[in-house]
Protein backbone atom coordinates (compact mmCIF):
# COMPACT_ATOMS: atom_id res chain seq x y z
CA UNK A 1 0.00 0.00 0.00
CA UNK A 2 1.72 3.31 -1.13
CA UNK A 3 1.88 6.47 1.05
CA UNK A 4 -1.55 8.31 -0.67
CA UNK A 5 -3.74 5.22 -0.33
CA UNK A 6 -2.72 4.65 3.53
CA UNK A 7 -3.41 8.75 4.11
CA UNK A 8 -7.28 8.49 2.09
CA UNK A 9 -8.21 5.38 3.75
CA UNK A 10 -6.90 7.13 7.13
CA UNK A 11 -9.10 10.05 6.62
CA UNK A 12 -12.04 8.13 5.32
CA UNK A 13 -11.97 6.40 8.74
CA UNK A 14 -11.57 9.75 10.81
CA UNK A 15 -14.68 11.64 9.22
CA UNK A 16 -16.63 8.30 9.72
CA UNK A 17 -15.67 8.19 12.68
CA UNK A 18 -16.66 12.07 13.69
CA UNK A 19 -19.91 11.41 11.43
CA UNK A 20 -20.97 8.49 13.82
CA UNK A 21 -20.19 10.24 16.74
CA UNK A 22 -21.76 13.75 16.24
CA UNK A 23 -25.71 11.81 14.90
CA UNK A 24 -24.82 8.93 17.94
CA UNK A 25 -24.93 12.51 20.38
CA UNK A 26 -27.58 14.42 18.48
CA UNK A 27 -29.82 11.56 18.74
CA UNK A 28 -29.30 10.90 22.80
CA UNK A 29 -29.45 14.54 23.45
CA UNK A 30 -32.60 15.57 24.64
CA UNK A 31 -34.86 17.46 22.37
CA UNK A 32 -35.93 20.75 24.26
CA UNK A 33 -39.95 20.81 24.52
CA UNK A 34 -41.69 22.93 22.60
CA UNK A 35 -42.99 26.12 24.17
CA UNK A 36 -46.62 27.23 23.52
CA UNK A 37 -47.06 29.57 21.07
CA UNK A 38 -48.61 33.01 22.41
CA UNK A 39 -50.08 36.20 21.22
CA UNK A 40 -51.61 39.35 22.35
CA UNK A 41 -52.91 42.32 20.46
CA UNK A 42 -54.79 44.95 22.16
CA UNK A 43 -57.43 47.17 20.63
CA UNK A 44 -54.91 50.12 20.41
CA UNK A 45 -52.85 48.14 18.35
CA UNK A 46 -55.61 46.96 15.55
CA UNK A 47 -55.74 48.09 12.10
CA UNK A 48 -58.94 48.97 10.48
CA UNK A 49 -60.33 48.57 7.13
CA UNK A 50 -63.57 48.60 4.96
CA UNK A 51 -65.59 45.62 6.00
CA UNK A 52 -67.24 45.60 2.31
CA UNK A 53 -64.93 47.96 0.21
CA UNK A 54 -67.88 48.41 -2.07
CA UNK A 55 -69.99 50.18 -0.03
CA UNK A 56 -67.67 52.90 0.49
CA UNK A 57 -67.75 54.80 2.91
CA UNK A 58 -71.43 52.95 4.01
CA UNK A 59 -69.44 50.00 5.00
CA UNK A 60 -68.91 49.75 8.64
CA UNK A 61 -65.02 48.99 9.23
CA UNK A 62 -63.33 45.50 10.11
CA UNK A 63 -60.26 44.95 12.27
CA UNK A 64 -58.68 42.00 12.02
CA UNK A 65 -57.74 39.41 15.39
CA UNK A 66 -56.54 36.63 13.77
CA UNK A 67 -56.82 34.49 10.37
CA UNK A 68 -57.53 36.08 7.50
CA UNK A 69 -60.93 36.78 6.76
CA UNK A 70 -60.60 37.87 3.21
CA UNK A 71 -58.71 34.39 2.54
CA UNK A 72 -59.59 30.68 3.51
CA UNK A 73 -60.39 29.14 6.68
CA UNK A 74 -61.69 30.42 10.44
CA UNK A 75 -60.87 33.86 11.08
CA UNK A 76 -62.00 36.48 13.85
CA UNK A 77 -62.07 40.71 13.94
CA UNK A 78 -63.71 43.39 15.38
CA UNK A 79 -66.66 44.91 13.68
CA UNK A 80 -67.35 48.68 13.68
CA UNK A 81 -70.39 50.05 12.38
CA UNK A 82 -71.60 54.12 13.15
CA UNK A 83 -74.56 54.86 14.67
CA UNK A 84 -77.29 54.40 13.37
CA UNK A 85 -75.58 52.26 10.48
CA UNK A 86 -78.75 49.79 8.92
CA UNK A 87 -77.70 47.40 6.10
CA UNK A 88 -79.67 46.51 3.22
CA UNK A 89 -80.78 42.65 3.08
CA UNK A 90 -78.12 40.48 2.07
CA UNK A 91 -76.45 37.24 2.68
CA UNK A 92 -72.78 35.72 3.71
CA UNK A 93 -70.99 32.55 2.21
CA UNK A 94 -70.07 31.38 5.16
CA UNK A 95 -71.81 31.08 9.27
CA UNK A 96 -70.63 33.73 11.52
CA UNK A 97 -71.14 34.38 15.34
CA UNK A 98 -71.05 37.48 16.88
CA UNK A 99 -70.60 38.73 20.61
CA UNK A 100 -71.58 42.41 21.14
CA UNK A 101 -68.62 44.64 23.09
CA UNK A 102 -70.40 48.21 23.07
CA UNK A 103 -73.28 49.83 21.94
CA UNK A 104 -76.04 47.68 20.82
CA UNK A 105 -76.59 45.71 17.70
CA UNK A 106 -79.72 44.30 15.48
CA UNK A 107 -79.32 40.85 13.40
CA UNK A 108 -82.09 39.42 12.31
CA UNK A 109 -85.06 39.10 9.16
CA UNK A 110 -85.60 41.68 7.26
CA UNK A 111 -89.25 41.64 8.25
CA UNK A 112 -88.60 41.03 12.18
CA UNK A 113 -89.01 43.33 14.64
CA UNK A 114 -86.15 45.27 16.16
CA UNK A 115 -84.36 43.74 18.99
CA UNK A 116 -80.97 45.82 19.75
CA UNK A 117 -78.90 43.68 21.53
CA UNK A 118 -76.60 45.28 24.25
CA UNK A 119 -72.99 44.20 25.56
CA UNK A 120 -71.92 40.81 26.25
CA UNK A 121 -74.95 39.62 23.88
CA UNK A 122 -74.76 36.53 21.45
CA UNK A 123 -75.60 35.91 17.78
CA UNK A 124 -75.25 33.16 15.24
CA UNK A 125 -75.91 33.93 11.44
CA UNK A 126 -75.85 30.78 9.42
CA UNK A 127 -75.36 31.31 5.62
CA UNK A 128 -77.26 31.73 3.21
CA UNK A 129 -79.94 32.94 4.89
CA UNK A 130 -81.05 36.67 3.75
CA UNK A 131 -80.58 39.16 7.06
CA UNK A 132 -79.89 42.42 7.93
CA UNK A 133 -77.55 44.35 10.56
CA UNK A 134 -77.77 47.78 12.20
CA UNK A 135 -76.27 49.26 14.93
CA UNK A 136 -76.96 51.76 17.85
CA UNK A 137 -74.36 54.35 19.62
CA UNK A 138 -71.36 55.95 19.16
CA UNK A 139 -68.65 53.26 20.13
CA UNK A 140 -70.33 50.28 18.70
CA UNK A 141 -67.87 47.24 18.35
CA UNK A 142 -68.80 43.32 18.12
CA UNK A 143 -66.38 40.98 17.84
CA UNK A 144 -67.19 38.52 15.04
CA UNK A 145 -65.88 35.11 14.03
CA UNK A 146 -65.80 33.41 10.42
CA UNK A 147 -65.45 29.52 9.59
CA UNK A 148 -64.44 30.18 5.42
CA UNK A 149 -63.66 33.73 3.76
CA UNK A 150 -66.02 36.17 4.55
CA UNK A 151 -67.94 37.45 1.74
CA UNK A 152 -71.28 39.69 1.78
CA UNK A 153 -73.66 38.37 -1.28
CA UNK A 154 -77.37 39.64 -2.26
CA UNK A 155 -80.57 37.92 -1.34
CA UNK A 156 -81.04 36.77 -4.65
CA UNK A 157 -78.43 34.63 -4.25
CA UNK A 158 -80.06 32.87 -0.72
CA UNK A 159 -79.38 28.98 -0.26
CA UNK A 160 -80.77 26.89 2.35
CA UNK A 161 -78.64 26.03 5.53
CA UNK A 162 -79.35 23.65 7.83
CA UNK A 163 -78.07 26.34 10.98
CA UNK A 164 -80.59 28.78 12.52
CA UNK A 165 -80.27 31.95 13.36
CA UNK A 166 -79.81 32.76 17.22
CA UNK A 167 -79.94 36.00 19.10
CA UNK A 168 -79.39 35.38 22.62
CA UNK A 169 -79.82 39.06 24.97
CA UNK A 170 -77.02 39.58 27.74
CA UNK A 171 -79.60 39.16 29.96
CA UNK A 172 -80.79 35.77 29.20
CA UNK A 173 -77.21 34.33 29.25
CA UNK A 174 -77.30 31.29 31.74
CA UNK A 175 -73.92 31.10 34.14
CA UNK A 176 -72.97 28.25 36.20
CA UNK A 177 -70.23 26.95 38.20
CA UNK A 178 -67.59 25.33 35.89
CA UNK A 179 -68.36 21.55 35.69
CA UNK A 180 -65.64 19.51 37.72
CA UNK A 181 -64.94 22.51 40.10
CA UNK A 182 -66.73 23.91 43.93
CA UNK A 183 -69.50 25.77 43.34
CA UNK A 184 -69.12 29.39 44.62
CA UNK A 185 -71.50 32.57 45.01
CA UNK A 186 -68.44 34.75 43.83
CA UNK A 187 -66.51 32.61 41.81
CA UNK A 188 -65.70 32.51 38.24
CA UNK A 189 -68.45 31.39 35.86
CA UNK A 190 -69.01 29.95 32.46
CA UNK A 191 -71.46 30.21 30.06
CA UNK A 192 -71.50 27.43 26.98
CA UNK A 193 -72.70 29.21 23.46
CA UNK A 194 -72.05 26.54 20.71
CA UNK A 195 -69.80 23.46 20.12
CA UNK A 196 -68.61 20.28 22.08
CA UNK A 197 -66.21 21.08 25.22
CA UNK A 198 -64.54 18.01 25.10
CA UNK A 199 -61.41 16.73 24.29
CA UNK A 200 -60.24 18.62 20.90
CA UNK A 201 -63.71 19.98 20.22
CA UNK A 202 -64.01 23.07 18.81
CA UNK A 203 -66.49 25.01 20.83
CA UNK A 204 -67.32 28.70 22.04
CA UNK A 205 -67.55 30.25 25.91
CA UNK A 206 -68.52 33.54 27.79
CA UNK A 207 -66.26 32.94 31.07
CA UNK A 208 -67.10 36.01 33.52
CA UNK A 209 -64.59 36.88 36.56
CA UNK A 210 -65.81 38.59 39.36
CA UNK A 211 -64.17 41.78 40.53
CA UNK A 212 -60.77 41.59 42.26
CA UNK A 213 -60.17 37.94 40.87
CA UNK A 214 -56.78 36.82 40.67
CA UNK A 215 -56.35 33.55 38.77
CA UNK A 216 -55.23 32.19 35.49
CA UNK A 217 -57.00 30.32 32.82
CA UNK A 218 -55.26 26.77 31.79
CA UNK A 219 -55.83 25.40 28.28
CA UNK A 220 -55.98 21.46 27.55
CA UNK A 221 -56.65 21.95 24.09
CA UNK A 222 -54.25 22.50 20.85
CA UNK A 223 -55.55 26.27 20.26
CA UNK A 224 -57.13 29.02 22.65
CA UNK A 225 -58.17 32.32 21.77
CA UNK A 226 -60.21 35.20 23.92
CA UNK A 227 -61.46 38.04 23.18
CA UNK A 228 -61.83 40.62 26.11
CA UNK A 229 -66.03 41.49 25.75
CA UNK A 230 -66.45 43.58 29.30
CA UNK A 231 -63.77 44.99 32.10
CA UNK A 232 -60.38 45.91 31.61
CA UNK A 233 -59.14 42.24 32.42
CA UNK A 234 -54.85 42.22 32.99
CA UNK A 235 -53.30 39.31 31.29
CA UNK A 236 -49.45 38.04 31.61
CA UNK A 237 -47.96 35.32 30.10
CA UNK A 238 -45.90 32.91 32.83
CA UNK A 239 -42.56 33.70 32.99
CA UNK A 240 -42.69 37.06 31.26
CA UNK A 241 -42.72 40.28 33.60
CA UNK A 242 -44.91 42.40 31.21
CA UNK A 243 -48.73 43.00 31.95
CA UNK A 244 -51.30 43.68 29.49
CA UNK A 245 -54.44 45.79 29.79
CA UNK A 246 -57.17 44.10 27.66
CA UNK A 247 -59.35 46.81 26.98
CA UNK A 248 -62.62 45.76 25.35
CA UNK A 249 -62.00 43.99 21.88
CA UNK A 250 -58.21 42.93 22.77
CA UNK A 251 -57.23 39.61 22.05
CA UNK A 252 -54.90 36.89 23.52
CA UNK A 253 -54.46 33.01 22.29
CA UNK A 254 -52.05 30.28 22.77
CA UNK A 255 -51.40 26.89 21.02
CA UNK A 256 -51.13 23.82 22.66
CA UNK A 257 -51.02 23.35 26.73
CA UNK A 258 -50.65 26.73 28.05
CA UNK A 259 -51.33 28.93 31.27
CA UNK A 260 -52.44 32.55 31.08
CA UNK A 261 -52.24 34.38 34.13
CA UNK A 262 -55.73 36.87 34.40
CA UNK A 263 -56.90 39.75 36.87
CA UNK A 264 -59.96 41.98 37.45
CA UNK A 265 -59.63 45.67 39.08
CA UNK A 266 -61.45 46.49 41.80
CA UNK A 267 -65.29 47.35 41.09
CA UNK A 268 -65.43 45.68 37.95
CA UNK A 269 -66.38 42.41 36.60
CA UNK A 270 -64.47 41.21 33.90
CA UNK A 271 -66.31 38.77 31.11
CA UNK A 272 -64.31 37.47 27.95
CA UNK A 273 -65.09 35.10 25.00
CA UNK A 274 -63.02 31.69 24.38
CA UNK A 275 -63.02 29.88 21.46
CA UNK A 276 -60.71 26.77 21.50
CA UNK A 277 -60.24 23.14 20.33
CA UNK A 278 -60.89 20.83 23.96
CA UNK A 279 -61.35 22.35 27.43
CA UNK A 280 -59.91 25.00 29.93
CA UNK A 281 -59.99 25.33 33.59
CA UNK A 282 -60.07 29.20 35.09
CA UNK A 283 -58.55 28.67 38.47
CA UNK A 284 -58.43 31.53 41.34
CA UNK A 285 -54.94 31.70 43.22
CA UNK A 286 -56.27 34.07 46.05
CA UNK A 287 -55.95 33.06 49.51
CA UNK A 288 -59.44 31.46 50.81
CA UNK A 289 -61.30 34.39 53.13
Amino acid sequence: MNIRTFLSLALALGVSACISLQVAFSSSAPKPAAEPNFKVVLTSEVNWEPLNPARGDKSPMAGTLWGDRTGPGPSGFLLKPVDGFKSPPHIHNTIYRGVVISGTIHNDDPNAEEMYMPTGSFWTQPAGGVHITAAKGSNTIAYIEVEDAFGVLPPEEAFYSKDKPINVDASNIVWIDQPGMQASADGPKVAFLWGNPQDNQLNGTLVKLPAEFTGKIRSHGSTFRAVAIQGRPKHRVPGKIDVKTMEPGSYFSSKGESVHQVSCERGEECIMYVRMKGKFDVISTQPKK
